[in-house]
């Protein structure tokens, strides 16, 4: 056997053939993220057992809470995590998108301080696009990545963002690799291949592999990064350290454990960040089987509600106790150039949140698209001034757990036109995901898989609940099917030649199953 045999022993590639595949999945590269594997698959598999026994437990009647087996973590007042590289100091703007390279262009000039390249819920995975991402960040790193079109040229400016990737969730595998015939870990897969290909090149030029991780439920979990973040920097000769990380705080297990999960990745971590929508999903998803935990439609749960509010200034106190970035969530709307009034006043209410974000000692935010990022950075601005952050400003606001589940909404209703707005999303947002399109612009705010998560769960709960709508009637199937119908014969009208069909039989399953599925991606993946 040849030594490049030797390394892909094991290894299948069955994707499709794609544009980059040969400048992305090298011999060595695929066998450092096969490596990474097969150190780890085995511990991953556990902690992804460790979420099913949990939601048994929560199914039974049980509700979050601190950890008592954790308590020295959190009253031990003297750990801190590592101090911020220079060009991740000052992150008041940050905006989000897909890897896609005209996307990831605009984004990186867009004056934001921080790009987050999403490998994740504004992706839709398929082998193309997984691929093409790819080679996209890593042409992005170097300074060459180029897009053109009939119309436009598009290249980097000199001045660009921090590029910070974040990889899929722990949940998920990449099913065009086998590593001796099991899926490859997705999570493994696009950290080893952005670590393999980019790391040295990242900080040869003053920077470093910085990522954002999602969907974490437990500080196990982050503690399961952080050794697969010292494997691979001994594997491949970086510095120890190099790697800095952001957490997502979008479960409402991880709520409860944020303390912990900057602890265990406190020589990588740096920061935290208000990942909203997800975070409201989860709550839901957790908590489905509790009649007492149901949300009214989506629309009025927004950061002001006590359970939200509570998460996002708990978040910001953890992160500066122990010298960590506390970034806040996203503001998905997208400017409307046909419709000056709604944009004034979507743009106001952007204002707002971030005036709340900033004032509750946020140290940056969140955007989806580049106009707001001027917005954005005009609050930020005005608190922050000439400093990089505000981490200094350490609220005294502990919360406990009967805070952060406190959904109790002044007003609060579910409505048929909260149904509807749930199925027209979902019907949108999954039609286009099926069509290798993760980040839809849908009635003026860009929708990734988070928003659709909350739109086929809600309907979930308040069918399997019979939630009363505000109109007397119980939520039912029947109501379901009719909206979905009267929304699946508009869309159809309006846009004929789309996968509609696909896209209203996986709402169904989603929708009127007994069983709730966990990820919409799950039973979406095998249908791409």
């Amino acid at each position: 056997m040849s030594e490049p045999e030797a390394a892909l022993a094991g290894i299948e590639v069955i994707g499709p053939p794609s544009a980059h595949a040969e400048e992305v999945l090298t011999t060595d590269a695929l066998a450092f993220v096969a490596s990474l594997h097969r150190s780890f698959n085995i511990r991953r598999q556990r902690l992804l057992a460790d979420r099913a026994a949990r939601q048994a437990r929560f199914d039974a009647g049980e509700l979050p809470d601190f950890l008592p087996n954790t308590a020295h973590v959190r009253l031990d007042p003297d750990w801190r995590v590592a101090s911020a590289p220079a060009d991740l100091d000052d992150r008041r703007v940050e905006i989000t998108g897909p890897v896609e390279p005209k996307m990831m262009i605009n984004a990186l000039n867009s004056g934001a301080k921080v790009f987050m390249a999403d490998f994740e819920d504004a992706l839709s995975p398929t082998w193309d696009n997984v691929v093409t991402g790819h080679w996209a960040v890593a042409e992005a790193v170097r300074r060459r990545l180029t897009f053109r079109t009939d119309e436009k040229a598009y290249a980097l400016n000199d001045e660009v963002a921090t590029l910070v990737i974040r990889p899929r969730g722990w949940h998920l595998d990449e099913s065009h690799v086998l590593v001796d015939g099991a899926r490859i870990s997705a999570s493994l897969f696009d950290f080893g291949l952005h670590f393999f290909h980019n790391a040295e090149e990242l900080l040869a030029r003053g920077s470093g592999p910085y990522l954002y991780l999602p969907k974490l439920e437990s500080h196990l979990e982050a503690a399961l990064w952080n050794d697969v973040f010292l494997a691979a920097q001994a594997a491949l000769d970086v510095p120890r350290g190099s790697i800095r990380a952001t957490v997502l705080i979008e479960t409402i297990l991880a709520a409860f454990e944020m303390e912990e999960i900057l602890y265990e990745l406190r020589e990588h971590a740096s920061g935290l960040n208000a990942g909203r929508w997800d975070y409201i999903f989860s709550l839901i998803k957790k908590l489905r089987s509790r009649p007492d935990m149901i949300l009214p439609d989506r629309a009025q749960v927004t950061m002001a509600v006590p359970f939200m509010r509570a998460y996002q200034q708990l978040l910001v106190q953890t992160c500066h106790l122990r010298g960590a970035h506390a970034i806040g969530g996203m503001s998905a709307f997208i400017p409307n150039r046909r419709e000056p009034d709604v944009t004034a006043n979507a743009l106001e209410q952007v204002r707002i949140d971030k005036r709340r974000e900033s004032g509750d000692g946020s140290d940056g935010t969140w955007v989806a698209h580049p106009d707001l990022v001027p917005v954005a950075r005009e609050v930020f601005d005005a608190v922050l001034g000439e400093r990089p952050n505000q981490k200094d400003t350490l609220p005294a606001v502990f919360r406990n757990a009967a805070e952060l589940l406190d959904v109790a909404v002044d007003g609060g209703r579910v409505t048929e036109a909260g149904v509807r707005t749930n199925v027209t999303v979902a019907l949108q947002y999954l039609a286009s995901w099926l069509s290798g399109n993760g980040a839809a612009a849908i009635n003026n705010l860009m929708e990734d898989a988070a928003t659709a998560e909350i739109s086929r769960s809600q309907l979930w709960q308040w069918r399997v609940h019979g939630t009363v709508l505000d109109d007397g009637r119980p939520m039912s199937a029947e109501i379901y099917t009719a909206i979905r119908d009267e929304e699946l014969a508009r869309l159809r009208s309006a846009l004929p030649d789309f996968r509609w069909a696909d896209a209203a039989a996986l709402l169904d399953d989603l929708v009127l199953s007994d069983d709730f599925a966990e990820f919409l991606t799950l039973e979406a993946y095998p249908r791409l």
